[in-house]
């Protein structure tokens, strides 16, 4: 129903000014109330209702002067000795710095000056109110999360015959890029039309390629270097060395000669902590670990034959896989070969002999992985065979903790850079491992499959949410894995510290244990060669006495399966008879009484007869 009331109006009247005047109220409509209307309203509560109740804003724009900002450097030279002073002299700078330091002078003058520092320091002093000074101390604890890994984004190799993703390397500026090395490792199987191309792919752009690099022959090993973002270092299948400078372009900046270089492929190439960072190390299976400066690259500064008899004998060297280098230990470096042995080198021995410290045997099979923990570098990781073992340099003998014997092969490994309990691993099955020694050591805490095909090596991020595996057929997985296994736990820098010593300690227990008795084996053998007696065997007396224990067994077994045949057979006699006597009822309980009563008549006149 609609309610309508019509003004009527002349036309000359429109526009004239509104007359208004009192009168009596009048009824237009009389609606009555429905009660069926009534039960069908709802209450709104609330009601949202769109208005205007706003100021009205107006944008201006005003045209300011805009402070410019210019870095200087200075060159700074040490000056100030005296004469009698070779500022290149360490001794000679310590004993004058000890003597002056002594003086009240130099004191005053210093706490003088300090002040003055300090007030020009605190004017260009600039603080994040928003930032966090105490990330490791305020560790998160442990939660309830699920452990996942997902997968962001795929690296395909673009060429039409497919390579091996063998080695990555992250950019050492906030991983933006990832450089890898592409290789077919087959021996003698690479196809004649295979691309020697290797890539450097931009994480946000996986279908293109950022930079191409094109080596003399396919690259086994990608190395940044981690002083300078532009520059590469790469190991050949040829045995050269080849450097990349990204902003010359594709092609190779420095290049070893075949002379002086490896005879067999590169499979490790590492930066060394360096004052210039134009200095690395590369090893290969020829048994040869090399020294290079990449400013004069055409032939090694240095060359450390793997020979484990310290003879230097280059026949008996033992093939190497994989190199370990920390810096924070600059003057030792370890070594994986393919014999499954860890040799421990020391760089700054005089000797070529008294290079090679110590070897740790486990594997075997080659060891495709070799990398130090980052928060315990005494302990290392090695990945090799079906299994990844924990070592202690403390411990040569034995590893000190050890993964099951896997049914597919490993092909490499890391530790995480965030957290020590936490490594990853690859299988040939194309399964990612991620280790958890805090909440599991038997199995792994998350096994995920990432492909079809082999995975062959393995690379994390700084910060330990990202990882990249490449494949068999050249293609690289970047994977994000969940905050539970890239956050440090509460306490766990203590807890791995305290597993870590004891099971070292159980080790070194172990290893005196077998120590002790193979000298105690060793001397029963030295007093019997000594008194010369030897035991003399008779044959014929040995053989009789084996004869009759060996049939002594054979009849103990007959006659224990005859004892056991008779007693089924009694068991089986006496269900039969129970089903008869419920069958026959008072006949055989009237037979039964009868024999009773016989018994003991008979049972009578045996003791009459006692008596008389």
């Amino acid at each position: 129903m609609e309610i309508v009331y019509v003004y009527v109006k002349r036309r000359s009247e429109f526009g004239k000014q509104c007359n208004f005047s009192d009168r009596q109220a009048e009824l237009s409509i009389d609606i009555p109330p429905n009660p069926e209307l009534n039960e069908q309203f709802i209450v709104r509560d609330p009601v949202d209702r769109g208005i205007q109740c706003s100021y009205d804003m107006s944008e201006h724009e005003v045209n300011t002067e805009r402070f410019e900002m210019e870095t200087r450097g200075i060159n700074h030279l040490e000056g100030g000795w005296p004469k009698d002073v070779n500022p290149l002299e360490l001794e000679q700078t310590i004993r004058f710095r000890k003597k002056v330091e002594k003086d009240e002078n130099y004191i005053n003058a210093i706490l003088q000056l300090g002040y003055v520092m300090e007030h020009c320091i605190k004017q260009n002093n600039a603080i994040d109110i928003y930032g966090e000074y105490f990330e490791e101390e305020d560790a998160v604890e442990v939660s309830d999360e699920i452990l996942s890994a997902k997968t962001i984004n795929v690296f395909r190799d673009p060429h039409e015959i497919k390579r091996t993703a063998s080695h990555l390397s992250w950019h050492p500026d906030a991983n933006r890029k990832l450089a890898v090395s592409y290789c077919c490792l087959d021996f003698q199987r690479a196809d004649a039309n295979m691309s020697y191309d290797s890539f450097i792919w931009d994480l946000e752009n996986p279908n293109k390629p950022d930079i191409t690099l094109k080596p003399s022959s396919p690259l086994v090993t990608l190395e940044y270097n981690p002083k300078d973002a532009h520059v590469l270092i790469g190991g050949c299948y040829n045995g050269q060395i080849a450097c990349w400078d990204t902003r010359k372009g594709s092609l190779v900046a420095e290049l070893s000669t075949i002379e002086f270089s490896h005879r067999d492929p590169v499979f490790g190439a590492l930066w060394l902590q360096s004052k210039t960072g134009t200095e690395c190390f590369s090893a290969s299976t020829d048994g040869q670990v090399m020294w290079w400066d990449i400013r004069k690259i055409n032939e090694p500064t240095e060359i450390l034959i793997m020979d484990i008899s310290r003879k230097g004998i280059l026949e008996n060297a033992l093939g190497a896989i994989t190199l370990e280098f920390e810096a924070t230990m600059p003057t030792k470096f370890m070594v994986g070969t393919e014999q499954g042995t860890v040799i421990s080198c020391n760089r700054k021995a005089k000797t070529a002999a008294e290079k090679i410290v110590c070897t740790f045997s486990g594997h075997h099979g080659p060891i495709y992985a070799l990398q130090r923990n980052p928060f315990y570098p005494k302990n290392f990781l090695t990945v090799g065979d079906w299994t990844a073992r924990i070592w202690s340099e403390e411990s040569r003998e034995s590893c000190i903790m050890w993964t099951k014997y896997h049914m597919a092969y490993l092909t490499d490994g890391a530790w995480s850079p965030q957290r020590p309990a936490v490594f990853f691993t690859t299988k040939m099955d194309g399964t990612l491992d991620i280790w958890d020694f805090v909440f599991k050591q038997s199995d792994p805490a998350l096994s995920l499959k990432v492909c079809d095909e082999s995975l062959s090596c393995l690379k994390v991020q700084d910060n330990g949410c990202f990882l990249a595996c490449g494949s068999r057929l050249g293609t690289a997985t970047l994977l994000e894995v969940s905050e539970g296994l890239c956050t440090l736990q509460r306490n766990e820098k203590n807890t791995m510290s305290s597993i870590f010593e004891r099971e070292t300690r159980r080790e070194k227990i172990l290893e005196a244990r077998h120590r002790e008795m193979r000298l105690k084996e060793k001397g029963k053998s030295e007093v019997k060669d000594e008194e010369g007696d030897e035991v003399k065997v008779n044959w014929p007396e040995l053989l009789a006495q084996t004869e009759t224990e060996y049939f002594d067994v054979i009849n103990h077994e007959i006659k224990r399966k005859e004892a056991a045949l008779r007693k089924s057979e009694a068991k089986k006699k006496d269900y039969e008879e129970e089903g008869s006597e419920e069958e026959g009822g008072g006949a055989i309980g009237g037979e039964e009484e009868d024999e009773e009563e016989d018994e003991e008549q008979g049972e009578e006149g045996e003791e009459e007869a006692a008596k008389e």
